[in-house]
């Protein structure tokens, strides 16, 4: 009796608590639609159950440790993929090998299903082609892999129908060709109507704390090993995962490339930073595309699974994404305490509190909105670099964890744009706002490629106050604020040329020039001699040839008097000397050296 009663229950109410769940019977099932079902302790499936999560319906679990989940029988969820069998989508399996042992266990291809019914499903055929198909279901184990930090010689691993992708391990795999034009009770979209395969993932759910292996300044794919949302906020900026840097990437892949070829795809990872607990974060998609001034693609059709607008926040079942190892550590935890019940088909926010005692769970306001300036740097006209500076009073000038995001392709883009912080390429970067802050931006550029900046959006920012971009080759500010600044840039890196500031020097704020400084080019000596008479702090000392590409960058120079730098090495011609000191006092010269 005590069974039918748990059945009757998780049907008719939205939220549906228990200490335990134990389903016994060969015959016997919990059906759960558009609700949430919160086990406190552990979820017990005898030989032949089955447990439905429907219509977005989620399974919260409050175990503190490792799981106690047990049993042969069954949780069923469904997740639809968004790419066709040329592209990858990155997973997570919410479920795996389902047996009478207790805890987590691996989980493979093999545990998939096609959805027949509301409860009754076909299971996945498997190929070692290169292409799965729709009806029947057929699942093609050549793409799937997993990505490990730890692993020595390839991070890359070939998984392909073998049951050995660990609980909190993402996959890749790619869709499937074909369509299906099933539609289960209740769904208003079909099983596939074209590059959006339904899959029935069956085992024993995944529950508990879940470690993922992490290694300093390489990536491990991972993403929400539950049978109900993530909130990512919570995971990144939980204060026991130190061991990463706080930011989640999201590859996205352009669907209308239709090609196995590595050297054919067009893609990218999007970059996601939590910012802070209970709000929406920031997201970066890909580079891949280019964007209108409204922010929509200037492409036709549908070439990436998110854009700039998209919330992250809440990763859905099945989710997967890459993490970056940090310094601090060698492991990250997942855990109870950061699955929430959050649908991906809400609109307004949805909450979940699972009792008075525990609000571990509650999904907080999201109505918060940072302050923050979207920058689109077009090159080429062929693809764009998004990025994003977000303005917090917390946030230092310096690298936060969980705040600022190193990009995804680093330097490995022959054409690219970045903010430079540490030395490094960052697409987000936060900081406390300062009128007279100067934010150096930075470009790779290859055989004169064009850069063309522009502010996409500004959120929370005051409507009166002027962004510019500076240009140091001939010390001139550009609005991006009311237009774009457009520049044709030679081979090379431009990490001292480019800075976003709210002033220019006609306010007489942000610089003022230095009257009493010397800068000589000897060329009898093949030498440039500069002359500090007034002992000021030089914080800078860079060289530009005529196309305004840095030939050399001398930091933090200190109070010398005088300073020479050997000139042999480079050819003939006009080039341009900047000084910079540290109270914001600049010097500009040009010299020719022959």
């Amino acid at each position: 009796m005590k069974k039918l009663v748990i059945l009757f229950l998780v049907f008719f109410v939205s939220m549906n608590s228990f200490s335990q769940l134990y389903i016994t019977g060969s015959t016997n099932y919990v059906y759960v639609k558009d609700a949430v079902v919160y086990v406190q302790q552990d979820v017990n499936l005898q030989t032949g159950t089955n447990f439905y999560l429907r219509n977005e319906g989620q399974l919260v679990q409050g175990t503190t440790g490792t799981s106690a989940n047990k049993g042969a029988g069954k949780l069923s969820v469904f997740q639809e993929g968004t790419v066709n069998n040329y592209a990858y989508n990155y997973w997570c399996s919410p479920v795996g090998n389902p047996s009478s042992a207790t805890g987590n266990e691996g989980f493979g291809v093999t545990l998939l299903g096609r959805p027949t019914s509301v409860t009754a499903t076909s299971p996945v055929t498997i190929t070692n082609g290169h292409d799965g198909t729709s009806s029947p279901l057929t699942v093609s184990t050549y793409w799937i892999y997993k990505f490990l930090s730890s692993v020595t010689y390839s991070d890359w691993i070939y998984v392909g129908a073998a049951s050995t992708i660990g609980a909190g391990e993402g996959f890749t795999m790619k869709g499937t060709t074909g369509s299906d034009a099933t539609v289960i009770e209740g769904n208003t979209v079909q099983n596939n109507p074209g590059s959006a395969q339904r899959y029935d993932f069956r085992g024993k759910p995944n529950d508990g704390n879940i470690i993922v292996n992490t290694a300093q300044d390489k990536y491990t794919l991972t993403g929400n090993p539950y049978p109900s949302a993530m909130d990512v906020n919570a995971f990144l900026l939980d204060p026991g995962n130190t061991a990463i840097t706080g930011i989640a990437y999201y590859w996205e892949q352009d669907k209308t490339v239709n090609s196995h070829y590595v050297a054919q795809y067009k893609g990218g990872y999007g970059s996601y930073s939590p910012i802070a607990l209970g709000i929406n974060g920031v997201y970066v998609p890909a580079t891949f595309n280019t964007y209108n001034g409204d922010g929509s693609q200037n492409t036709t059709g549908s070439t990436s699974n998110t854009n700039s607008s998209i919330l992250r926040r809440f990763a859905p079942v099945g989710q997967g994404f890459m993490i970056n190892g940090a310094a601090t550590g060698s492991s990250v935890t997942i855990k109870n305490s950061h699955r929430a019940y959050y649908k991906e088909s809400t609109v307004s926010n949805s909450y979940f509190t699972r009792s008075s005692a525990d609000t571990t769970n509650v999904v907080n306001d999201l109505g918060l909105e940072l302050s923050m300036l979207r920058l689109n740097v077009a090159i080429n006209d062929q693809f764009t670099r998004q990025m994003v500076l977000v303005l917090l009073p917390t946030a230092t000038d310096g690298v936060d964890i969980g705040i600022d995001a190193l990009s995804p392709d680093e330097y490995s883009l022959p054409n690219d744009a970045y903010f430079f912080l540490d030395n490094n390429p960052y697409v987000i970067q936060g900081l406390a706002f300062d009128v007279n802050k100067r934010i150096p931006v930075g470009v790779k550029a290859t055989d004169n490629a064009t850069f063309n900046f522009s502010l996409l959006e500004l959120v929370n920012f005051d409507a009166a106050q002027n962004v510019y971009i500076y240009d140091a080759l001939d010390n001139s500010y550009h609005d991006i604020k009311n237009g774009n600044y457009q520049v044709v840039l030679s081979t090379g890196m431009y990490n001292n040329r480019f800075e976003i500031t709210f002033t220019n020097t006609a306010l007489g704020i942000d610089q003022q020039t230095v009257n009493n400084m010397l800068v000589l080019q000897d060329n009898s000596s093949d030498l440039l001699k500069v002359s500090n008479p007034d002992a000021l702090n030089l914080s800078t000392i860079a060289l530009y040839d005529i196309s305004g590409r840095q030939v050399f960058a001398k930091q933090k120079l200190g109070t010398e008097l005088s300073f020479s730098f050997p000139t042999s090495a480079l050819s003939e011609g006009v080039y341009l000397v900047k000084v910079t000191a540290d109270d914001n006092q600049v010097f500009a010269k040009k010299v020719i050296i022959k």
